[in-house]
This record gives structure tokens, C-alpha cells and sequence, in this order.
């Protein structure tokens, strides 16, 4: 068994991965035992071990009924042992030109990659985009006994169906839509990298495009690898863990350097990341990297896929469903046609660059401002009403400037009748412009152990798959993501995100208020807060000089 399943592999690169053992335990009836094990590289020295464990896993997804198998490529191809020339099966369309990562493969081998691709173009017509294929179907060749094994190892992915999980996109809108959860998950995990990124590449969703492509294609085979022990055991979301710490273990190898800080071509920034990760080796071991992406706190499956949700319906609102050319997909704030009396165009792309991927598709377009509509918050709220989410931002007479990104249209607060009442989710955050830019989120991002997720058995702990249950928010709502109804909260003090009645708007509450800002208009109070446990954004009493309140243009409340 071990031969058979090493046949297309070139044994002179493996090291000290045993071709010949027996393959030891196979079965796992224990779920924490089979998580624990594909985490720790148990099968990682064994590779008839690994091809067993694996072939176990592929058959238990449940998949659509009418699924190719090996049978199915034989009849197609005829002998699945034959050398094949790569020339003869070009890569289908979907793969968007992702090359066949060699993965220790003999090279011979990368031909038989080539024709599983090309028979599973034929059988399923659907797929439209799929870049992470060709590295997906270079790995499980190492594990099959024969192209028509690793051909039915690969439609048994694709055509899963359990429902709340899949494992591969195959469009474009899944695709893109993925790219931008991940850059919200970096937002939110990994603020260093993310500040390294804003200041050094000029689009930095470009940057995080190539987020898949770290994991599946750039990184070394060992590491590879075992990524796709844990992969096949826990799901997609273990690719966001993966390629979050990539981009932690990157950023500390840019402050080790000492590196300056100037901005450029993002295509350069891209090639310096894909050039880390494939010499990953020299600095982390696969441990390391496993054990730092699971020290990652992540919210559940079920908050990452309402995420993905709304991103997707982001990206159909603008058609945005195939590939296009780049400038219509990534972030862009138009320098010519942006004109505020606080911000420069520079300050608010910096501040774009922090707010959730749906949105940063769409242009700023001012609401209101007390130079035009007058110190009123009755002008306040008939200006800003039916819009979510929204940028305020202030100038206070001292020239200080701070503000709020908020995720939830103003006329929720009418909910509470004249009771000051607090709503809007996890996605709000304050900032402050000077001495030095700061974003302060929810307090329970940082500090998880202050709320449990409300699905009382995650897949995270069970290590069980879960069904997605039915979401507490209506998807199609622009603003589900980390809605406190999700979570089991210690304390109501931490998911006070904004009120407003006739009197007042306040901005974070418990223990203090971020923001207070009066019904003129002009008197504010800035104080920590428990929601978002900031310092004061400026001067703690402040007169205002100017209020601006931006929308997203395209971005209309439902």
C-alpha cells in the first residue's frame, strides 16, 4: 500500500517521511482525538498513514448524490499509470493561470496533475473560478495510488454539499468575496500587519488577494502539507487561520529588518510576500506556524459565513460576479471628486483602509455638515437617516480631529421611542487622527473571553462539523456581522455601540462615554468607555469647529 500510494512522488526530496511503514491508526472515532492528531503532525513521518487517513476522510463527506468517482476518469481516460505530457491536457480556464506547484512530485507526475484537471473540467461544468485547484490536486496526487484515485478525491471536495461548509470556491463571487472576509479578518487580528500593509502598498486588497494562493501554492511542501491534515479534518476557515499567521510571521520579519516605510507598487509588495512564504522554512517551523494560527481567536463558522454573506451580496449589488478588471473590484477613494473640510484625501483613504471589505467598494459621499446644514441634530438625523453604514468625522476648535465608524442607520434609534437606547454591532469603531492615527474596535475582539458565541458547540471546540443554523440576522441586512444578539455577553456595558434621542448622540458606552455631543451641535465629551476601551480621542471637554457625517454611495440601509 505504502509503494502504491508514493508512486507519483519524488522520494529524493521527502527527507525522513517513511515510504515503506505500516500505516498504524487509520480509524478515529474520537473527534477530538482525530483534530488533535491532524494539529500535532501525527501522520506527517508516514505516508501510507497519511494516504489511509485520508482516503477516510474524502469518503465521509457527504456529497451530492450523482458524484464522479475513479470509475468515471477510467472510462474517460483509460489508464490512470500512464506518463502523461502536461502539453496535451492545457489547465482549464477556471484555474485563472495558477500553475501546478511541484510539491516534491516527480516531474512526470505534473502531467497526470494536468489530466485529473481536465477531466474534472468535464464533469463539472459549473465551475467557473478556482485557483486553488492545481495545488489542492498536486497534494492529494501524493496520497492516491492512481490518478483515478486522486480524480475521485477531488470531485468528492468540489461536490460536497453538507450544509454551512465547503471547501473549495468555484466562482468568482465566492472567490472574491472570500478575499474580502479575509482582508475584515486581518482588520480585526492582525492590526500590525495590517497598519504595515496600509503604509507600504498602494491597494492593499490587492495585496490580500493573493491570500489563498499563500497557503495553496507558496508555501513548501511540508508545510503544505500539513496544513492539509488539518484542512480536511476542520474545514476552509483553517485557510484564513493559515494565512493570517503567515502575514504576523511576515510583519515581524519586516520590524526584525528594520525595514522604512515607504509606499509602493503593490505588485512589489506581493512579490516580497510570496518570496517570505516560500522560504517560510528559514525562519518557522511547520509547528510553529500551525500552533501561531490557532492561537488565533476567531469568531465561529457561523460569524465568518454571515460575513461572507454579505460580502457576496455586496459584490452582486455592484455586478460584480465574474472577473473583471481590478480597479472595479478593489477600494478607491477618487482624490478628484473627494472634498472635506477635515480629512485630506490621503487621511480618509487611510481610514478606508479600515473598514469592512463591503464597503470599501464604494465611494464616500457626504451626508451632512454643519458648514452647509447649520449645528441641528434634527438636521443631523433627517440627513444621515436611511443610510448604513456611516463616517462621522470631527474637527474640534483646537484643531484636534477624531471620529466613528458606524455600522447602523441612525433611525434605529427611534426603536427606543424617547428612551436613549443603545444599538449597531462589533463592526463600529472610533479613531483619532492626530497625534498619531489610532482605531479603537469592540472590546470583545481583542478580548474574546468576554463573550462565548451563542451556539453553545462550535466547531471550533467539538471539532465536529456543524450545520450553519439559521442566522439570528436576516443576511441580506448589510451589517450582520458580530451583532451582539450572537453573543452570550458578561456584561451589556460592552456592546453599547451608539444611541441618540432628541437631547444627545452618544458614541460607546459603560463606565463613560467615547463620544457625547450635544443637541447644538457644538459641546462634546470624550471619556474611556468599556465598549471600546479607548482613551479619550481628544481634549476630554471640546468645543466643535466642523462635523462631517459621509455615506457609501451604493450603500442605502434595507
Amino acid at each position: 500500500m505504502a509503494v502504491d500510494c508514493g508512486v507519483f512522488v519524488d522520494w529524493s526530496q521527502m527527507g525522513d517521511v517513511s515510504r515503506d511503514a505500516a500505516p498504524g491508526k487509520i480509524e478515529y472515532k474520537d473527534l477530538k482525538e482525530l483534530k488533535q492528531h491532524a494539529r500535532s503532525g501525527q501522520w506527517a513521518k508516514n505516508h501510507s498513514q497519511r494516504s489511509a487517513v485520508y482516503q477516510q476522510l474524502l469518503k465521509a463527506l457527504p456529497c451530492r448524490t450523482v458524484t464522479p468517482d475513479a470509475a468515471v476518469y477510467r472510462d474517460i481516460v483509460g489508464n490512470s499509470n500512464s506518463k502523461r505530457n502536461p502539453s496535451a491536457y492545457p489547465l482549464p480556464e477556471f484555474v485563472d493561470g495558477t500553475a501546478v506547484p511541484c510539491y516534491c512530485l516527480k516531474a512526470e507526475s505534473v502531467g497526470s496533475v494536468h489530466a485529473v484537471l481536465s477531466s474534472i473540467a468535464g464533469q463539472f461544468p459549473d465551475i467557473s473560478h478556482c485557483p486553488s485547484l492545481p495545488p489542492v490536486t498536486a497534494l492529494l496526487l501524493h496520497w492516491s495510488a492512481d490518478e483515478a484515485q486522486c480524480f475521485e478525491s477531488v470531485s468528492r471536495m468540489l461536490a460536497c454539499n453538507e450544509p454551512g461548509r465547503r471547501l473549495l470556491d468555484q466562482t468568482f463571487l465566492a472567490y472574491q468575496s472570500a478575499c474580502m472576509t479575509f482582508g475584515d479578518l486581518v482588520h480585526k487580528y492582525c492590526p500590525a500587519a495590517h497598519k504595515l500593509m496600509v503604509a507600504t502598498a498602494t491597494d492593499v486588497l490587492e495585496v490580500y488577494s493573493d491570500w489563498q494562493r499563500w497557503v495553496l501554492g507558496d508555501l513548501p511542501f511540508s508545510f503544505a502539507a500539513r496544513v492539509m491534515d488539518v484542512y480536511l479534518v476542520e474545514g476552509y476557515k483553517v485557510l484564513y487561520r493559515v494565512a493570517l499567521a503567515i502575514l504576523k510571521f511576515y510583519r515581524k520579519q519586516c520590524a526584525a529588518a528594520g525595514s522604512a516605510l515607504t509606499k509602493q507598487d503593490s505588485a512589489a509588495v506581493r512579490s516580497d510576500i510570496q518570496a517570505f512564504v516560500q522560504n517560510i522554512g528559514k525562519s518557522v517551523t511547520p509547528d510553529k506556524l500551525l500552533e501561531k494560527a490557532f492561537s488565533i481567536r476567531l469568531f465561529s463558522r457561523k460569524e465568518i459565513t454571515l460575513l461572507q454573506l454579505a460580502n457576496e451580496k455586496s459584490l452582486q449589488q455592484k455586478g460584480i460576479t465574474v472577473k473583471q478588471k481590478r480597479q472595479n473590484v478593489q477600494l478607491a477613494v477618487n482624490a478628484d471628486n473627494f472634498s472635506s473640510e477635515i480629512v485630506s484625501a490621503k487621511e480618509i483613504r487611510d481610514i478606508w483602509s479600515w473598514i469592512p471589505e463591503r464597503f470599501a467598494l464604494c465611494q464616500p459621499q457626504l451626508l451632512f455638515t454643519t458648514s452647509t446644514h447649520g449645528c441641528s441634530l434634527n438636521r443631523f438625523y433627517s440627513h444621515c437617516e436611511g443610510y448604513e453604514p456611516t463616517l462621522m468625522l470631527i474637527r474640534t476648535t483646537d484643531g484636534e480631529v477624531c471620529g466613528a465608524f458606524l455600522s447602523t442607520d441612525w433611525e434605529e434609534r427611534k426603536r427606543g421611542g424617547n428612551k436613549l437606547s443603545f444599538f449597531g454591532t462589533g463592526e463600529c469603531f472610533l479613531f483619532r487622527m492626530k497625534p498619531e492615527m489610532e482605531r479603537y474596535e469592540w472590546v470583545v475582539i481583542k478580548h474574546p473571553e468576554l463573550a462565548n458565541a451563542a451556539q453553545s458547540t462550535d466547531d471550533e471546540q467539538t471539532g465536529a462539523p456543524q450545520s450553519l443554523e439559521k442566522p439570528a440576522t436576516d443576511p441580506s441586512h448589510l451589517s450582520p456581522f458580530l451583532s451582539a444578539r450572537h453573543f452570550n455577553l458578561n456584561s451589556r456595558n460592552t456592546s453599547m455601540f451608539m444611541a441618540g434621542n432628541v437631547d444627545s448622540i452618544i458614541i460607546g458606552g459603560g463606565e463613560g462615554n467615547a463620544l457625547y455631543i450635544d443637541s447644538e451641535l457644538n459641546h462634546g465629551r470624550t471619556e474611556r468607555c468599556l465598549t471600546f476601551d479607548n482613551p479619550p480621542l481628544c481634549a476630554e471637554s471640546f468645543q466643535i469647529a466642523l462635523l462631517e457625517v459621509w455615506g457609501f454611495k451604493d450603500a442605502m440601509a434595507s
